[in-house]
């Protein structure tokens, strides 16, 4: 597992930014620089084909900004923000932003903010191939499961897997909403998406999954985007990334 280097894509739409961070990146041998990006576009295109651990993410592009990728996005890389502006600070890190680099770039910054970046990915790697190495062969065999227990002031509650309306991702918590009540989960949206069964909650979003059976109906835009409108009155925006999911079920 030491062995392996961690991947790393660089986005933004400046070319000498990106020369700067190719050089900074090139002398850090525990980094593989796998790719560059100069627009969202071709950003999501990238991260979801290469997969990176890593990436550099400018936040003002043509197009998509940094966080329109995050919201197109289906992997989930660990984030650098690079940026002139600081007032996207606050905003990066509820993205859950590992760092957030301002330019022109500092050099011994930049090494600080790497080092966040590996020891992050080293810290949770354990963590979480402990927890997806156990719940994969579950998902494999098409055992999902059909209750859970959930905390709510110092009691476990057993819910009924299908009685939850949707999830919302909310940092590396889930909120889970059912007919009469909420509850907020530890295990981020990932991981839970990984004991449901996908026949009936389908994701729309990176950071939203919905259950089929509490669907109202789909709006479509005019620019083509859709929002999915639940019965309890709640709406989600669908990126593009997950349309997908629900074409499939138009018949």
């Amino acid at each position: 597992m030491s062995t392996h280097k961690t991947t790393c894509l660089i986005i933004d739409d400046e070319k000498l930014a990106r020369d700067l961070l190719r050089e900074y990146l090139e002398a850090i041998p525990e980094i593989e620089l796998v790719g560059e990006a100069a627009s969202g576009n071709e950003a999501v295109d990238k991260i979801d084909k290469l997969k990176p651990d890593l990436i550099f993410l400018d936040v003002q592009m043509p197009g998509l900004t940094g966080f329109d990728v995050l919201d197109d996005i289906t992997h989930e890389p660990y984030v650098i923000f690079v940026t002139a502006y600081d007032q996207y600070a606050i905003q990066a890190f509820e993205k859950n932003a590992v760092d957030y680099l301002l330019k022109p770039l500092d050099h011994e910054r930049f090494k600080m903010a790497i080092e966040r970046a590996l020891k992050r990915k080293k810290t949770e790697a354990g963590n979480i191939e402990d927890l997806l190495g156990s719940l994969r062969p579950q998902r494999q065999a098409g055992n999902f499961e059909s209750h859970i227990f959930v905390q709510k002031s110092e009691k476990l509650f057993n819910l009924p897997v299908d009685e939850i309306l949707h999830l919302e991702a909310s940092g590396d918590y889930t909120i889970i909403t059912t007919k009469n009540d909420q509850f907020v989960s530890s295990l981020g949206i990932g991981k839970l998406e990984e004991i449901i069964n996908p026949d009936k909650f389908i994701r729309v979003h990176r950071s939203t999954i919905v259950n089929i059976h509490y669907l109202k109906e789909i709006e479509r835009h005019f620019n083509g985007g859709m929002v999915v409108k639940m019965q309890n009155g709640k709406n989600f925006p669908v990126s593009r990334t997950y349309a997908k999911h629900i074409r499939k079920k138009v018949v």
